[in-house]
């Protein structure tokens, strides 16, 4: 089975920004319907349901639709995908569920699936279904590009509308119901499996007759999901309400008749560029962003208000006491001026710290730039994989920015060994990112997961690597050790200066745990949210609030790292090309703090391999993070420290 890969993530969002008017881009033209014998090149009359990969909050292993013994297409039709859909597991793929438009369909039988108990192959189809609802497995379905949603009453009288539905429920050996067995309570009955075999669609579209276009376009779509057993498959009756029983034990054969019923509902105050509004409105928490939004300002004023005061009345009464005509009395003093000689003696390990800013600043980049396509519109969970394939693609593009950053202080270092600084900046990084995402694969991959990215994937990333990443890095590096090394304010003493006896709070680890509190203090609740749409499958769109926040955090780590650096220089201390990056770089040790909490109290993972996928995932984000921030606060302390040795004056 092949599948194609798109990589051209940014240009096709450009081509397509024309297509419509609407905030975000669902990535093709509106399709238009028409009744049964209406139809035209430019109107269609067949809808066609797709059908996406099966996931649960109760494990980090999605499946592909068919590994299930579920209805099949007989004309089976897979979609090319881009490169973020196969990388986060997307298999989507047709369903025999397909009809004509605006004609209502009752109680249609889709397939028929007997289960022998002498079998053996049964009870595996049977076995592996049973363990898909007792993890509470969701179905994706897709009609026009667009999430068939189940809309169910939570707290408060709200409406949630979920972008998906279980494939059953199960009631315990005590009775209890467990998960959508609440719903209805006929499904009662102990050590019980209950299939959800029938489900009732409702079409809502919009007729363009008004409107000046041909035909309708749809705008919504809903289902309930129902537990029906049908004793004769030649009799359906589907208003019945003996549910369809499986029992825990396999004691007799069992037959499982698939139907489905769809309603059309005309509704001409829904615009095809709004459709996906009441799955987004539905979902919650939109005034805890809000919350987090007040929160992260807060600290970012009160960072500010410390900076501030240091840059405007600290370090002015500084610069003027050190550059008064008696400089015998000024060398008395204590502070910052007196490591004028030492503070900018290259580090040990400059070769490491290199590497680390040039890959932040590959990351930071590429961060920006996808943060602001997503605010555009052009990368909307309607425009499926388009956030990790543009991810993917500006970082492979961005390995100029990497090598010359990398290159450049290296060079102003001191440091000879330019090719190990460029094949470290081109390998080291992306190739441990790269073998805990191999091992990760292997897993998915002995488990039988969708998730398993196919070898010619893997191979295709490798080529983009290797072919595409690793030579612009060696085009930065070249255009680095071209320049001449950065210019420092001040010599450097050929002896170092010793330093004095510190206190507890200018020691260098209080100072690196304490930088970070900060920065994760403004991201803590927003990053639940991203936490819940990677592993509770919820749909992140409020990629306006994501910026903003990244905004406030590059603000945060900048000002947390230039405040410690201070305290320390004052106390004399000249160690700061490591300290500034590990300051700010320490927010991803609480961002894995977190995680771990978040994974304990807010998760029902269960089984090994699904943990050791959700923290193998983990680590790769922590990593990427500690770069990202490392690389902000460094460059916020090289400017602060540049900045004012560049106004005293030095014999």
């Amino acid at each position: 089975m092949t599948r194609r890969i798109h990589f051209g993530c940014a240009l096709f969002c450009l081509l397509a920004s024309h297509l419509c008017s609407a905030f975000y881009l669902p990535g093709l033209a509106p399709v238009s319907f028409c009744e049964n014998g209406k139809g035209t090149e430019d109107c269609q009359t067949l809808i066609q349901l797709f059908v996406n990969r099966l996931d649960s909050v109760e494990s980090v292993l999605p499946y592909e639709y068919d590994v299930f013994d579920f209805c099949k297409d007989e004309e089976e039709r897979r979609p090319s995908e881009n490169l973020g859909q196969v990388l986060f597991g997307e298999r989507i793929e047709s369903s025999p569920y397909k009809f004509n438009f605006n004609e209502e369909v009752k109680c249609k039988k889709v397939c028929q699936k007997k289960y022998a108990k002498d079998s053996q192959q049964d009870v595996t189809k049977l076995d592996f279904l049973k363990m898909g609802m007792q993890l509470n497995y969701q179905h994706h379905w897709i009609v026009d590009n667009m999430p068939v949603t189940w809309c169910y009453d939570v707290e408060d009288g709200q409406k949630y509308c979920n972008p998906g539905f279980p494939i059953g429920c199960l009631v315990g050996d005590d009775g209890r119901p467990k998960d959508a067995c609440v719903i209805n309570s006929d499904f009662h009955k102990k050590s019980t499996f209950y299939v959800f075999n029938h489900v009732d669609l409702k079409i809502t579209y919009h007729n363009g007759d008004k409107d000046g276009w041909h035909g309708a376009r749809l705008v919504a779509a809903t289902m309930e999901p129902k537990s029906i057993e049908h004793t004769d498959e030649n009799k359906l009756d589907c208003e019945k309400a003996t549910p369809m029983e499986i029992p825990v034990k396999f004691e007799n054969d069992i037959q499982v008749i698939y139907t489905y019923s769809v309603t059309f509902v005309e509704n001409t105050e829904i615009k095809w560029a709004s459709r996906w509004d009441y799955i987004l409105v539905s979902m919650p928490h939109t005034n805890i962003q809000w919350f987090s939004i007040m929160n992260s300002l807060v600290i970012v004023l009160f960072l500010s208000g410390m900076v501030a005061m240091i840059m405007l009345r600290t370090l002015h009464k500084d610069i003027a006491r050190y550059n008064q005509v008696d400089q015998e009395d000024a060398q008395e003093e204590s502070g910052w001026k007196q490591v004028h000689g030492d503070v900018f003696r290259p580090p040990r390990k400059g070769m490491l710290l290199s590497v680390f800013v040039g890959q932040g600043t590959q990351i930071f980049i590429m961060t920006f730039i996808t943060l602001f396509l997503a605010c555009l519109g052009f990368l909307s969970p309607a425009n499926r994989g388009a956030l990790m394939t543009c991810s993917v693609v500006l970082w492979v593009l961005l390995g100029t920015p990497a090598g010359y950053v990398s290159a450049r202080l290296y060079k102003t270092f001191g440091g000879e060994k330019w090719k190990s600084n460029v094949l470290l900046t081109a390998l080291l990084c992306p190739g441990v990112v790269f073998a805990d995402f191999f091992l990760m694969n292997l897993i998915l991959w002995v488990e039988g997961s969708s998730a398993a990215i196919p070898f010619g994937t893997l191979v295709a990333i490798l080529a983009l690597w290797f072919g595409i990443s690793v030579p612009l890095t060696f085009v930065g590096a070249y255009f680095g050790f071209k320049k001449p090394p950065i210019e420092q304010p001040v010599r450097t003493n050929q002896i170092p200066r010793q330093i004095p006896e510190q206190s507890f709070f200018t020691k260098p680890v209080p100072g690196i745990v304490m930088g970070g509190i900060l920065p994760f203090g403004c991201i803590f609740i927003q990053l639940f949210f991203i936490l819940n749409s990677i592993w509770s499958h919820q749909m992140y769109y409020m990629f306006g609030f994501l910026f903003l926040v990244f905004i406030i955090l590059l603000i945060t780590c900048s000002e947390a790292t230039i405040l410690l650096c201070y305290f320390h220089l004052c106390a004399e201390d000249y160690h700061w090309w490591w300290r500034s990056f590990l300051t700010s770089g320490f927010t991803a040790v609480y961002l894995f703090v977190y995680a771990v909490h978040y994974f304990y109290s807010k998760l029902q993972i269960i089984g090994a391999a699904s943990t050791i996928l959700y923290f193998g995932y983990t680590m790769i984000m922590v990593l990427i993070f500690f770069l990202f921030t490392g690389t902000i606060g460094f460059f916020a302390c090289f400017w602060f420290v540049n900045k004012i040795y560049s106004v005293v004056k030095v014999d």
